[in-house]
């Protein structure tokens, strides 16, 4: 069962601090994840730079230029964050069982572990 998910709410734990303009410690969303890679996109960082080649639509608009755009980051560097605490924390798994239509099921259900101070 898969750790991080589209939609979790992610903080950057590894990587050049924001006073040296990196991202660690910055929080977002994740756009995608990219399993076989073992990368994730979050909103807001990790942005990079893109030229892509001048062309043109059908209406005669041209298209390209520079646009910044985000880039994946490995899942290692990044963890989820605790909806309580609002700090990163690691992710479990727990056997619940669910009745539905009188059959019971046991499903894993992912849960955020106590935090610490820091992770």
């Amino acid at each position: 069962m898969a750790k991080i998910k589209k939609g979790d709410l992610v903080q950057v734990i590894s990587g050049a601090s924001q006073t040296r303009g990196g991202d660690r410690g910055k929080q977002g969303r994740v756009i995608e994840v990219l399993v076989e890679q073992n990368r994730v996109i979050v909103e807001g960082i990790n942005f990079v730079t893109k030229h892509t080649r001048v062309g043109q639509t059908q209406r005669g608009t041209k298209t390209g230029g520079i646009e910044t755009v985000e880039a994946p980051i490995h899942i290692s560097n990044i963890a989820l964050v605790d909806p309580d605490s609002k700090k990163p924390t690691r992710v479990g798994h727990r056997v619940e069982q669910v009745t539905k239509d009188g059959v019971t099921k046991d499903v894993r259900v992912r849960y955020a572990k106590k935090s610490g101070k820091d992770l």
